[in-house]
């Protein structure tokens, strides 16, 4: 790998990790309002008569049942809405609702009672859209969100164009491409002087919110179940502090997540068990860093070819992910980085994603299970052949049979299950 690649590797986790309190979908509306509010000046909030809000059906889908953080155990696109709008402040992105006051909790409760926020499905195939316009009694303001969590794309303030952009654009720019051996060539060289920032961050934030998912009760405590049912052997361990994570997280935890592909459970599944296993072979920080990075990069390659949001649950892809970078922890080998993809994406593709959820950490520990049977397959001398279902030569050819099948073929598995969340 050369030096003008590393960098585009480097940056590409610097883009990627970032920092998320709460279910990325609700905290992206909080944030998109928020920038509609601030593009709105010199309107002012107590005179704001209307709020359109206009969504994707994957948005939907993944707001319907998760617990907007700081809102005092609320859901739902109004209650997003309503808390980035008192927020008001865009600057801090997908951590728009860090702390609001009572203050700003009694002015969020009496907007939500005024039922002026109104939501439609948007009129478009984008997968990860929203639109919020917001009416004043002196004039309007828009702000429009598309293919990113964070990607703004337009805002207005009574029909003039404040800053626009390129949905394409935007998304052109986030990811080089990646293959499974440069992934690799990349965690061997990577000085971890340049990962402790990103992906140091990444351990020591999600590894909290798996310790605060252990010590409560959230959810469904999947993670605390898997612990007192398989006990204390390092498989369980791993499985438990991911699920925990998610539990806390899906629940309402304000403790922040630091996400990839967008994804906050993707982002603990990629680096928690991880971290758990590496603990267990006392292996240093360096290579601890060096297999996270990995985990992180093999997910994002496989999220490449779904899609921000789809039918597919992207915890398969951070499952996969974990088992590429707990097989380096034991092998520092490429072949067996390559084969545990392969042999996990064999077992596990196909798991749908029906929205953000207290279920989601049973996902994680299912994927991950996956991820983990994958290495020992490899180990024990085992793999999934060329033409084994989806499987074929090559794992990066692999990767792009299940991005296709995710992709393309789940398009209408994805109208089904928003169907049947909204009761049509």
């Amino acid at each position: 790998m050369d030096t003008i690649q590393y960098k585009q590797y480097l940056s590409l986790l610097e883009r990627e990790l970032i920092p998320a309190m709460g279910c990325t979908e609700p905290i992206a509306l909080a944030y998109c309002a928020a920038s509609a509010l601030e593009a709105a000046k010199p309107h002012i909030f107590q005179k704001l008569t209307k709020v359109d809000v206009i969504v994707s059906g994957n948005i939907i889908k993944n707001v319907k049942s998760v617990i907007v953080p700081n809102t005092e155990g609320q859901r739902g696109i109004e209650t997003a809405v309503a808390a980035g709008l008192v927020s008001g402040n865009a600057s801090k992105r997908l951590e728009v609702l860090t702390s609001l006051t009572a203050q700003q909790h009694t002015a969020m409760r009496q907007l939500l009672d005024r039922k002026i926020i109104k939501v439609v499905p948007a009129d478009n195939d984008a997968v990860l859209y929203v639109e919020i316009l917001l009416t004043f009694e002196d004039g309007t303001a828009r702000a429009v969100l598309e293919g990113t969590h964070t990607g703004l794309t337009r805002l207005e303030r009574d029909g003039e164009v404040l800053q626009s952009a390129e949905a394409t654009k935007i998304a052109q720019t986030e990811k080089p491409a990646l293959s499974v051996k440069d992934i690799f060539d990349f965690a061997e060289m990577a000085d971890p002087a340049d990962l402790e920032p990103l992906v140091g961050r990444q351990i020591d934030c999600n590894l909290a919110i798996a310790e605060k998912g252990i010590s409560e009760d959230w959810g469904a405590n999947v993670g605390k179940t898997l612990l007192e049912v398989h006990g204390g052997d390092i498989r369980s361990q791993a499985r438990a502090y991911a699920a925990a994570g998610s539990d806390a997280r899906m629940s309402g935890c304000e403790m922040p997540v630091i996400i990839v592909s967008g994804s906050g459970n993707q982002g603990i599944t990629a680096s928690v068990p991880v971290a758990v296993y590496a603990k267990h072979l006392g292996v240093d920080r360096a290579t601890l860093l060096r297999a996270v990075a990995l985990s992180d990069l093999v997910t994002i390659h496989q999220k490449s070819g779904i899609g921000s949001l789809s039918a597919f649950c992207g915890a398969v892809c951070a499952g996969c992910g974990a088992g590429a970078g707990i097989a380096y922890l034991y092998t520092r080998d490429y072949e067996a980085v390559a084969h545990t993809i392969v042999n996990a994406l064999a077992v596990i593709s196909g798991m749908v994603c029906d929205g953000a959820k207290p279920s989601c950490a049973a996902k994680i520990a299912a994927s991950l299970d996956a991820g983990v049977l994958g290495f020992e397959l490899y180990r024990h001398g085992q793999q999934f052949m060329d033409g084994d279902g989806i499987v074929c030569k090559g794992v990066d050819d692999t990767i792009g049979n299940v991005g296709r099948m995710a992709k393309n073929g789940m398009r209408e598995t994805d109208k089904v299950i928003l169907n049947i969340m909204c009761g049509c």
